[in-house]
C-alpha cells in the first residue's frame, strides 16, 4: 500500500509530532510506502531524512505538488490546509482520503468544509470532545485514533545535571508553545505567584519558545521563582526532572505532551478542558483543575509538593495510563483505516 501524508503546517508542534511519530511507526512495516507532502521549510523534512521508504514532496500551499506524487492508494490530511489538498486530489485522482482533526474548536460550516469531510473515507478525532464535535456536523461518522506518545527515554545523566542546578528546589514544569491564548501560561504564572511565599522552594520552569515568549518574560521578571530555559530538543531530559508537571491550557483537542510526562513517571495537574480528561483522570491519573483557575491551579499543586505517596500513586497510574497509547498501536490503528478507505 502506498500512503500519502499531507501536513502544510508551519513550524513544528503537536500535530506535526504526530504526523512523525505515525510516519515513523509505520515505516517498519515492509508492505507500505509513503510520502509526506509538507512545506518546504517544514522542519519534517530533516526529521523524517533518514527514515526508510518516505520520500517527500514539496508543496507550499493547497493547490501545489499533485501533480508531483504519481500513484498513491490513500491520502491522509493532518491538518486543516491538508484537508483541502487532500478533497482537491480526490477530485482531480478519485483517490480516497481520510481526516485527523486535533483542535478542539467546531470545523467551520462554509461549503468548502462539508464538500471536504463529506467525501473523505474516514473521519478521525483525537479526542471524544473531537469526535462530537465532527459528528454533530452529519457530515459522516467519525471514528477515534488517539495520538501516541513518543517512546521517551531521557538521557540520565543530562537529567541530573537539570536537577542539579535546581539542587533543593521543588520543580514544577511545563513544555509547550508559548502561546497563552491555547496554553495558559498566565495562569501558571499566576499560580507561580501565589506560591511564592506558601512554597518557598518551589522553582517554576518554562520550556518552548512562541509568539508571547517575551511578553510572558518581561511580565514575570520580578518573579525570583520563575525560569525561561527556551525550547529544548530534547525536551524529556528535562521532563524526567520535574517534580510535578503543570498544563493550564485554556483549550486542548488532546494533550499528547502529557503522554510523554507519564510515561516518564512525572505527576501531573492540567486543565479540565478539551480532550484532556481523555488522559487523564481525577485523582487516578493527575489532578484536573478549570481552566483559567490559578488558586485552584496553585491549591493542587501545594497539595502535591506537601504529599509524597499522592505524588508517587498518580506518577504508577499516569504511567500504567501511558502504556495504551504507544506509536505501534496507533499505526495499527491508521493502518486499519487506510485498509478500509481503499475498500471504500
Amino acid at each position: 500500500m502506498k500512503i500519502l501524508h499531507v501536513n502544510l503546517a508551519k513550524g513544528f508542534r503537536g500535530g506535526e509530532r504526530q504526523t512523525l511519530l505515525l510516519i515513523e511507526a509505520l515505516a517498519a512495516r515492509d508492505d507500505l510506502e509513503q510520502i509526506l507532502v509538507c512545506r518546504r521549510d517544514s522542519p519534517l523534512r530533516d526529521r523524517l531524512a533518514d527514515a526508510s521508504g518516505v520520500s517527500v514532496v514539496t508543496a507550499e500551499h493547497q493547490l501545489a505538488g499533485h501533480g508531483a506524487v504519481g500513484r498513491v492508494d490513500v491520502v491522509h490530511a493532518h491538518e486543516a490546509k491538508a484537508v483541502h489538498w487532500a478533497w482537491l486530489h480526490w477530485c482531480l485522482r478519485r483517490v480516497p482520503y481520510v481526516i485527523t482533526r486535533r483542535v478542539d474548536t467546531p470545523v467551520g460550516d462554509r461549503p468548502l468544509n462539508r464538500w471536504s469531510y463529506r467525501h473523505a473515507a474516514a473521519r478521525v478525532a483525537i479526542s471524544r470532545v473531537i469526535q462530537e464535535q465532527l459528528s454533530a456536523r452529519g457530515w459522516g461518522p467519525v471514528e477515534r485514533i488517539p495520538s501516541a506518545h513518543s517512546n521517551p527515554v531521557p538521557e540520565p545523566a543530562r537529567t541530573r545535571a537539570f536537577r542539579e542546578a535546581f539542587a533543593g528546589r521543588f520543580l514544577v514544569g511545563h513544555a509547550g508553545a508559548l502561546v497563552d491564548r491555547h496554553k495558559g501560561q498566565r495562569v501558571l504564572l499566576d499560580a507561580a505567584r501565589r506560591l511564592e511565599t506558601r512554597c518557598p522552594d518551589m522553582a517554576f520552569v518554562f520550556l518552548g519558545a512562541g509568539e508571547d515568549d517575551a511578553a510572558l518574560q518581561a511580565e514575570s521578571r520580578d518573579q525570583k521563582n520563575v525560569f525561561w530555559l527556551g525550547f529544548k530538543d530534547n525536551v524529556v531530559d528535562y521532563i524526567a526532572g520535574f517534580d510535578v508537571f503543570a498544563f493550564p491550557s485554556r483549550y486542548e483537542g488532546l494533550g499528547s505532551v502529557l503522554l510523554d510526562v507519564m510515561a516518564c513517571d512525572v505527576p501531573v495537574v492540567a486543565s479540565r478542558t478539551g480532550g484532556i480528561p481523555d488522559l487523564v483522570t481525577h485523582e487516578q491519573t493527575g489532578l484536573l483543575v478549570e481552566a483559567g483557575d490559578a488558586e485552584a491551579l496553585a491549591e493542587a499543586l501545594e497539595r502535591l509538593h506537601e504529599d509524597t505517596a499522592l505524588r508517587r500513586d498518580l506518577a504508577a497510574g499516569g504511567r500504567r495510563q501511558a502504556e495504551a497509547f504507544s506509536p505501534r498501536q496507533m499505526a495499527a490503528a491508521y493502518r486499519a483505516c487506510y485498509a478500509g478507505a481503499v475498500r471504500s
